[in-house]
C-alpha cells in the first residue's frame, strides 16, 4: 500500500486517535479515555506511532518501556517519575495498544506497525516486547512470535480474557569494518515507513 505510512505520534492526533481507541474498547468496558492515553504517549514519545492512509488516520500503536512480566493499569495514567518520562528503567518495551480504522482492518497492517515498533525497539537496545491481548485476541499474536505467558497476574482492568504475551527481540546484527567487501547486514535506515 503505497499510500500508507508510519510517523510518529503528534500532538494534533489526539482527537482521532482518541476516537478510534473509544470505537476500539468502550463497547467491551476497556477505553481508557484521552488522559491516561496521554500519559502513555509522554512517558515515551519515541514509541508512539500513527498510521496514516489516503491522507488520514488509519491508526495507532502506543508503546513504553514496561519491567517484564508487568504491564500498565488501564484505570491509571502512568506518573511519569523518571526524567524520560518512564518511572523505571527496563529492557522490555511493552505495545500497549494498537488500533486500526474498521475499514482498514485484515490488510496486514497491525503486523506492520508492530515490525515498526520491533525495529525501534531493537535498534534502541531493549531485549523483549510484551502486550497484553484482550478480548481472545491472543490467536491473533501468537503467529507474529508472541508466546503466551498466562500465569501473570494481570490488572483486573483488562476483563476475563486479557493475557500477557512476550517475544524476545534478536540483537541487530552487527554492522561490517567499514573496510569490508561485505555488504551491510541487517534493515536498511529509512526516514519513516511507507
Amino acid at each position: 500500500m503505497t499510500d500508507t505510512r508510519i510517523r510518529l505520534l503528534r500532538e494534533d492526533d489526539w482527537d482521532e486517535v482518541v476516537a478510534l481507541e473509544e470505537r476500539a474498547y468502550a463497547a467491551s468496558g476497556l477505553s481508557e479515555g484521552r488522559e491516561a492515553l496521554r500519559s502513555r504517549h509522554r512517558a515515551s514519545p519515541a514509541t508512539c506511532f500513527v498510521l496514516e492512509h489516503a491522507g488520514r488516520l488509519g491508526g495507532y500503536l502506543l508503546a513504553l518501556p514496561y519491567p517484564p512480566l508487568r504491564c500498565p493499569d488501564l484505570g491509571h495514567s502512568e506518573d511519569g517519575n523518571g526524567e524520560d518520562g518512564v518511572a523505571e528503567p527496563s529492557t522490555n518495551m511493552h505495545a500497549h495498544d494498537l488500533v486500526i480504522a474498521e475499514d482498514l482492518r485484515g490488510r496486514g497492517l497491525s503486523h506492520r506497525m508492530l515490525r515498526h515498533l520491533e525495529e525501534t525497539a531493537r535498534t534502541a537496545g531493549y531485549l523483549s516486547i510484551s502486550l497484553v491481548a484482550v478480548r481472545g485476541s491472543h490467536v491473533l499474536w501468537t503467529p507474529l512470535g508472541y508466546r503466551a505467558r498466562p500465569e501473570i497476574d494481570l490488572p483486573e482492568s483488562y476483563g476475563s480474557r486479557a493475557v500477557y504475551m512476550a517475544m524476545p527481540l534478536d540483537p541487530v546484527p552487527a554492522r561490517p569494518l567499514p573496510h569490508s567487501t561485505e555488504p551491510t547486514p541487517g534493515p536498511r535506515p529509512r526516514a519513516e515507513v511507507g
